[in-house]
């Protein structure tokens, strides 16, 4: 993974993030659909989320914005699977391909998005953290 660098006003959102919700942030950024996304490790996302999403709210209250929390795991799928949640799909890894699975074209639809600005912006995110994902496919 490469070097990260924030600046003071991502430090300050980072360090309220933490104050909040009593857990570490691994990354913080905001994507091309103007979404604030905390990446979290897998086993704190219950505690950062709070009881009730009390903490996301909370957030967005305060910084005026949207606000996701993404759980970080080593696995590609798995961590593909964090980034569409609350979406449901069958998510696969092969050959530098993700591959996700969805039963109904609603959800296709979320996956997919107008222009296909959620799939280019998923496959951004994905790249930042694992190098050897090349594609992302919604079937």
């Amino acid at each position: 993974m490469s070097r990260i660098t924030y600046n003071a006003d991502s430090l300050k959102v980072m360090t309220l993030f933490e104050k909040i919700t009593r857990t570490r942030v691994k990354d913080y950024f905001i994507d091309s659909n103007n979404l604030m996304n905390f990446v979290v490790p897998q086993e704190m996302l219950g505690k950062a989320i709070g009881k009730h999403a009390a903490n996301v709210r909370k957030m967005e209250s305060m910084l005026k914005k949207k606000v996701r929390i993404i759980g970080f795991t080593e696995s590609e799928a798995e961590f593909a699977k964090n980034l569409i949640h609350p979406l449901r799909a069958e998510v696969e890894f092969k050959e530098g391909v993700i591959t996700m699975k969805a039963d109904d074209t609603r959800t296709k639809a979320f996956l997919i998005g107008r222009n296909q600005s959620n799939i280019k912006n998923n496959l951004d995110i994905m790249r930042k953290y694992f190098k050897d994902v090349q594609d992302l496919k919604v079937i």
